[in-house]
């Protein structure tokens, strides 16, 4: 279960500028390419406003939220896939995320250097989804070349499984050598599975980020709407933030300045907030809590786990001596006010080992190790 985004993107788009918001750390920022070597990586709250409203119920000693991790990669050029600009090093970085947000400049601005020498969105994705792409080719490439032994095998498992990947593999090359990405060529799940192992950075689900200027906030920003067009066209989701203003609201000290800075600009939520919700559920993961006095805590699985695999999210113990587990949804304590009162109008469920988890539910695991 991949727990990682990677952000994309060409040099000077916002991308560490971004990294630094989203995590009120810092990290390497500066007018110049390249100025990030070495991936940063950050781990970033989830915002659930769920997790905030079970504690006014509960009324816990401490409350924790779920997290997910961003992974700041430099500035990828045309010519990566060749190793221009470091580019082999920086698509390594990519192969190892579950995820990529891949950061797309939507203002004009003379005094931040551009490495095409223009603001032009759709050229600048298409020359990182083409680096990806080639990148890809070469990896596909490889493994066919070892394709005629894996046939020949005498092992039958290792043979059949061969013969099944060769066309998909032949599939991947006549579409990534035109610059079409994996996800985008394969889409049945069996051919998905088969090739896997060779970790295509192109398979992975993206998210494009657009990065704005103040002046576009709460208006049409062409740029942005170019951006939505392209995204449509491959399925991809789009968030647009303002770098620079992200940075200002990452820095105020309470929620409360944050809050009433949103709501000075007329928005509910920032733009990272919602960039971090689509990354989650983009990674395709869930969340369930647990409450008490004690804590109230946000936890993650993935989406489609049994009560015992969500349950060894807590502890490994937890899995192995799975006996039950007292499952409500949060939306029960909302509507009814407390876990007795739950218990009283028949909401409270006793699951077993086959029960699928859902996102949002309140659960205490019953086990013996």
């Amino acid at each position: 279960m991949s727990l990682n985004c990677g952000i994309v993107g060409l040099p000077n788009v916002g991308k560490s500028t971004l990294f630094s918001a989203l995590t009120s750390a810092p990290a390497e920022a500066a007018n110049y390419p390249f100025c990030t070597i070495n991936p940063n990586i950050g781990v970033v709250d989830v915002p659930d406003l769920r997790l905030k409203k079970i504690t006014g119920f509960i009324k816990p000693q401490k409350t924790i939220p779920t997290n997910v991790e961003f992974v700041d990669i430099a500035g990828l050029v045309k010519g990566a896939s060749k190793g221009e600009g470091l580019g082999n090093q920086f698509l390594g970085n990519i192969r190892q995320v579950g995820a990529i947000i891949h950061v797309v400049r939507c203002f004009e601005d003379d005094n931040i250097v551009h490495v095409e020498g223009s603001v032009n969105p759709i050229r600048d994705i298409e020359i990182i989804e083409l680096e990806l792409a080639y990148a890809d080719l070469e990896t596909v490439q490889k493994r066919i070349s070892t394709m005629g032994r894996l046939i020949r095998s005498s092992d039958k498992k290792v043979s059949d499984a061969a013969k099944f990947a060769e066309p998909i593999l032949n599939k991947l090359v006549a579409g990534l050598d035109q610059g079409i990405p994996a996800r985008t060529i394969l889409t049945d799940e069996d051919e998905i599975e088969s090739v896997y192992d060779l970790h295509l950075i192109t398979l992975k689900k993206q998210i494009y980020c657009c990065n704005v200027d103040e002046n576009s906030i709460g208006v049409i920003n062409p740029f942005v709407e170019q951006v939505k067009a392209h995204a449509e066209k491959n399925g991809s989701e789009v968030v647009t933030i303002c770098g620079k203003l992200e940075s200002e609201i990452a820095s105020l000290d309470s929620q409360e300045e944050k809050t009433e800075f949103l709501e000075s600009l007329g928005l509910m939520e920032s733009g990272l907030d919602q960039l971090i919700q689509k990354a989650y559920h983009l990674l395709d993961l869930r969340t369930y809590f647990t409450a008490g006095e004690k804590e109230v805590r946000a936890w993650t699985f993935g989406n489609g786990f049994t009560a015992p695999q969500t349950a060894g999210v807590i502890h490994t113990d937890f899995e192995k001596g799975f006996i039950k587990a007292e499952v409500y949804h949060c939306n029960d304590l909302f509507e009814f006010g407390s876990e007795q009162k739950i218990k009283d109008a028949g909401k409270l469920r006793i699951e077993g080992k086959e029960y699928i988890v859902k996102d949002g539910d309140v659960m205490h695991f019953r086990f013996n190790v």
